[in-house]
């Protein structure tokens, strides 16, 4: 066994969202909260050409009230279930933002 060492590094603080997404929809909106927590969102922009992606990443940032720059896809690009970082928010103030804006 070889001894391994380990490089670590400073974290940025910040909150996860899961996001299901539907594309194609009549406008931008947050749906509802799932039972297990996601965030059911409808985005007008279709999915192809990463479209939808840059579109919810717009959306987000303007629901959460923060630069696009704060958002990341962490997980899930080319899916319908996306993982979405956001620095600098913990995750109480980003679920009483989104609550605020389902419907």
């Amino acid at each position: 066994m070889t001894d391994r060492k380990f490089n670590l590094h400073g974290g940025k603080k910040g909150s996860a969202l899961a996001v299901r997404i539907t594309p194609r929809a009549s406008r931008n909106e947050i749906v509802e909260l799932l039972d297990d927590g996601t965030v059911k969102v409808r985005i007008a922009a279709p999915p192809s050409d990463n479209e939808a992606n840059e579109t919810l990443i717009e959306f987000l940032a303007d629901v959460l009230g923060v630069p696009k720059s704060r958002l990341d896809i962490v997980a899930g690009v080319t899916g319908r279930d996306k993982l979405i970082a956001v620095v600098d928010m913990d995750a109480e103030t980003a679920h009483q933002r989104i609550l605020a804006h389902v419907g």
